[in-house]
């Protein structure tokens, strides 16, 4: 079995449909996070702080800025990550339509490739 990994991330989305009660999502996450260590398909991952702790790192003309944020004009919010081995990104897609995040909010899912001189 040959398998890839996928860079999940978690958004929010104010337009879903209210968020699950705490003991529903914590529920929905343990069975999927116990199914894919079970399986070999979760690997790390981890939930992140909100745009009022982040940083923005840009290098301009040799001079490096730091700002607050992102502050993105969208109503979308970066959440968390995580890790997935599937063979295919059908797999893991069906994998992660268990999290609890598919259900109120999105989740991206990117098959990660190696660097231009990573390649034979």
């Amino acid at each position: 079995m040959t398998t890839q990994q996928f860079l999940v991330i978690h958004m929010t989305d104010s337009t879903a449909p209210a968020q699950l009660p705490q003991d529903e999502d914590r529920r929905m996450l343990e069975s999927w996070a116990q199914e894919g260590a079970e399986a070999g398909t979760l690997g790390s991952g981890a939930s992140v702080a909100g745009r009022d702790r982040a940083k923005s790192v840009v290098v301009r003309d040799g001079r490096t800025i730091v700002t607050d944020g992102p502050f993105p004009e969208f109503k979308e919010w970066f959440a968390g990550y995580d890790l997935v081995e599937a063979e295919s990104i059908d797999d893991a897609a069906a994998y992660m339509a268990k999290h609890p995040t598919a259900v109120h909010g999105r989740v991206l899912i990117l098959p990660t490739v190696p660097l231009p001189w990573e390649q034979d």
